[in-house]
């Protein structure tokens, strides 16, 4: 069997796996990538892109259902799942032909095999030995299995499943409070399925501030959805095609029955069979552990996206990608380091969530001071024309210089505005700087300017 060598050799060919690739082959490296398939990636595949298509089909109708609401003569809106799905997989297909073709790029060799360390300089690729002078892991992630009695034997579905099925749900059960449970909860309540949502923490999006999730979680009961939050379940059961969660919620037993279990309780770092202690690469809390460049504890050896359990989102993944492609070419150079401070989330639901930076609760956990305002769409005049006044801006700013820190959106286009505030973040704007910016009157975005006064008048300086 022979060997062959390679400058970096790539194991994952998802977005941060292709961003790696694309990086070090402008850096003039020669690069292997190792993907057993189906190519495309988690996003495109089974993520961001099919979710945020079907969503759009739940938007839609939701807005059919408020027609008299703008003076329109009601209509008597239904879905047809069959067909929304049909519309995601045309669309997907069209994503992953053009990641296909990028990642059949005769400047790569493709391998599509599955991978496993050998040692730390060599990797077997199906019949392939391989071996590379650096190496950079994006396997992703995989749906996490939790031992609830009775939860494997009653059965359930993932998001895998969910973008697939082709009858709608009479009753569905989910299970979680992040992006994905929210999403999915959320699209199946507008289609007409009864959803019971449980979550085990305080709120929805636990990891948050909770004045962020509290107008999702009225939204989502204002739509018919049940929402139980600090639950703790116990056990499931089945009678018949019905399936049955005992809990308990604010410390009284509860029982909640549907057709279908939504197992939405998060993902994991997807390193199965990939031996990386045969590299020597420590992992924790089985993620692989990586430094600001991407290395992990074996230098040559780096970890991006997914797998080191830091960020489950796309764009972080791509730059992380792109860090470990450069630094994996430029060993004679300064590595270059990811920076969390313009960390970025959203969230699809409606009112959707977006933030960057610091929360208030990061605040508070690492000692820092801040300043904070707020403002609500309640109360502002576009969003009020829209009829979509769920939600508030907050900002939050340094107490002496009035930097942004933190910049927090739940409300109608969460995921557009959030960019204004990532801008000037950026720069290392203030709320000044927020204050100079023209806002065209009357648009969403200028509600950001009401909650920049207010800090304004509270660091009690000039704005010119």
């Amino acid at each position: 069997m022979s060997t062959e060598h390679y400058d970096v050799i790539i194991i994952g060919g998802g977005s941060a796996g292709y961003a790696a690739a694309r990086t070090a082959r402008d850096e003039g490296a020669n690069v292997a990538i190792i993907d057993h398939g189906p190519l495309g990636g988690l996003c495109i595949l089974r993520g961001c892109m099919p979710t945020k298509t079907i969503l759009r089909s739940s938007d839609i109708i939701s807005l059919m259902r408020r027609a008299e609401e703008f003076g329109l003569n009601p209509v008597a809106a239904g879905a047809n799942l069959s067909a929304i799905i049909d519309r995601k997989a045309q669309l997907i297909q069209e994503f992953a032909d053009y990641r296909i073709e990028a990642l059949h790029d005769p400047r790569f060799t493709l391998y599509q095999e599955r991978a496993a360390f050998l040692s730390p300089t060599e990797i077997q690729a199906g019949p392939h030995r391989l071996t590379g002078k650096t190496f950079i892991i994006s396997t992703g992630s995989i749906v996490s299995r939790i031992p609830i009695p009775g939860l494997e034997e009653v059965g359930y579905i993932t998001s895998d499943e969910a973008l697939k099925l082709r009858t709608l749900p009479k009753s569905l059960m989910v299970l979680g409070g992040g992006a994905v449970a929210l999403e999915f909860a959320q699209f199946f309540a507008r289609l007409g399925t009864k959803v019971t949502l449980i979550q085990r923490s305080h709120h929805i999006m636990s990891e948050g501030d909770e004045d962020l999730a509290r107008p999702v979680e009225a939204r989502f009961r204002e739509e018919g959805m049940d929402v139980f939050t600090s639950t703790q379940l116990q056990q499931f059961s089945q009678s018949g095609n019905l399936k049955t969660a005992h809990f308990l919620h604010h410390g009284k037993e509860q029982t909640v029955s549907a057709e279908h279990i939504l197992q939405a309780l998060g993902r994991r770092p997807n390193i199965d069979r990939l031996n990386v202690e045969k590299a020597n690469v420590d992992t924790k809390n089985g993620a692989i552990t990586v430094s600001s460049d991407m290395r992990t504890s074996t230098p040559h050896i780096f970890a991006v996206g997914d797998v080191n359990g830091l960020h489950e989102i796309v764009h972080i993944a791509i730059q992380q990608g792109e860090i470990a492609g450069w630094n994996a070419v430029h060993s004679d150079k300064p590595p270059r380091q990811q920076d969390d401070r313009l960390k970025a989330q959203v969230v699809f639901t409606d009112p959707q969530v977006a933030n960057v930076g610091l929360s208030e609760r990061e605040c508070t956990q690492q000692g820092s001071n801040y300043l904070v305002a707020s403002y609500p769409f309640s109360d502002h005049g576009k969003s009020m024309t829209l009829g979509e006044t769920h939600g508030h801006v907050k900002i939050l700013c340094h107490p002496k210089t009035g930097e942004l820190i933190g910049g927090h959106i739940v409300g109608p286009e969460a995921s557009e505005l959030i960019h204004e505030l990532i801008t000037i973040m950026y720069y290392h704007g203030t709320v000044h700087d927020m204050l100079r910016i023209p806002h065209y009157h009357p648009t969403l975005a200028e509600i950001l300017t009401y909650p920049a006064e207010e800090l304004a008048n509270q660091l009690g300086t000039p704005l010119n």
